[in-house]
């Protein structure tokens, strides 16, 4: 465990591995002093993912300014999400491994956003916030994060824009979506969502359970990417929020493979 004022539910090879890309990028630029060495960035930055605390108080607590900590949660951020996988590669990736289907689920993120942003409010949610898309294994491991887009935007339109059908296509691949993605794929060849309307026939009753039950585990990919109480409710920028899901994807998967 890593401590700060308590416990930090993250292991020493996570720090590790921030650690060594903060100190290769300040080797890079050419970075001679700083307040806080690599090792201490790093963990600032763990600090401010998973407690979500405000810069001011993350940076107090390590005895730097607010806009030394936002600065070097920024720079991290940016060394993190360079390091996501792209969604061809990604979804190449899972055919080699031999994933018979991926899950394709939407997540809101709320921001810290007033009435009047009228594209970042989610009807759907009641509240404001980015759509952002994920792509999980059937186990729930996360393959692949999108950047962001205002909360208005509906699951098919935010597929449409991210070209997520012509990358299933490419790979081979069959995603398991909710009903948000019902008409994506006019084939359901490879976008699979469940049978909508009143009074189905029992078939279609039995495909919508065992589609449930195939795409039950790899819901759990949101749930792992909001454990990372940052983006309970982010209150940066809501065009940083996508740099933000995409790091947290690699560290919440360097985690669970190497922690």
């Amino acid at each position: 465990m890593l401590f700060y004022r308590a416990a930090l539910p993250l292991s020493r090879q996570t720090l590790t591995f921030v650690s060594g890309l903060v100190r290769a990028h300040r080797r890079e630029i050419g970075s001679v002093w700083r307040a806080l060495n690599p090792g201490q960035q790093a963990l600032l930055v763990l600090v401010y993912l998973r407690k979500g605390e405000p810069f001011a108080e993350v940076g107090a607590g390590f005895g730097v300014s607010t806009t030394t900590c936002w600065r070097y949660v920024n720079e991290t951020v940016e060394l993190l999400a360079a390091r996501a996988p792209k969604l061809r590669a990604a979804l190449r990736k899972a055919k080699r491994e031999g994933m018979a289907y991926v899950v394709i689920d939407g997540t809101l993120i709320p921001i810290d956003r007033i009435a009047a942003d009228r594209p970042f409010y989610s009807g759907k949610h009641k509240r404001h916030g980015v759509n952002v898309q994920v792509i999980a294994s059937p186990d729930g491991t996360i393959l692949w994060v999108s950047g962001e887009l205002p909360g208005s935007t509906h699951d098919t339109a935010a597929a449409r824009i991210w070209n997520i059908l012509a990358a299933l296509e490419e790979a081979g691949l069959i995603a398991l979506g909710d009903k948000g993605y019902h008409g994506y794929d006019e084939t359901r060849q490879h976008v699979i969502t469940p049978y909508k309307g009143k009074n189905k026939p029992e078939s279609q009753k039995d495909a919508n359970r065992a589609h449930a039950r195939l795409r039950g585990p790899g819901e759990r990919a949101n749930a792992q990417l909001k454990y990372w109480r940052i983006l309970h409710k982010v209150r940066v920028s809501p065009r940083r929020i996508g740099r933000l899901a995409k790091a947290i994807h690699v560290l919440q998967n360097y985690e669970v493979t190497a922690g």
